[in-house]
């Protein structure tokens, strides 16, 4: 496995425990639609949570956060409208990002918006 995929796998495991630690549900991981994909898909109380995670060894080139872009926005969007009809959920949905950087994480809850 390429080290990038190593790293980005251990990102998305410090995510998910993260977010367990604060009382959410993980009801998936690496869900994929065709070539499109969302890391996690969560719930929080009444509201379905759909997480990119961004995993960098430092922020020498940048901060993590900065690879969301509109087209990243735009395939998560498409992603996540298929997940919720595929399991017919009509709940609240948003979309964070969660950032790791050598082992320290940033949550960025409702990062954007369809």
């Amino acid at each position: 496995m390429a080290q990038h995929n190593v790293l980005g796998g251990k990102g998305e495991d410090l995510a998910a425990d993260y977010l367990v630690a604060k009382g959410y549900t993980i009801l998936e991981r690496n869900w994929r639609s065709g070539h499109k994909e969302i890391d996690i898909v969560a719930r929080n109380q009444n509201e379905v949570v759909f997480v990119e995670v961004k995993t960098r060894h430092s922020e020498f080139f940048g901060r993590p956060e900065e690879s969301v872009t509109p087209r990243k926005m735009k395939l998560l969007i498409s992603a996540a409208d298929a997940y919720l009809r595929e399991r017919c959920i009509d709940d609240d949905a948003r979309f964070d990002v969660i950032c790791v950087v050598n082992g320290s994480l940033r949550h960025y809850e409702g990062a954007f918006r369809p």
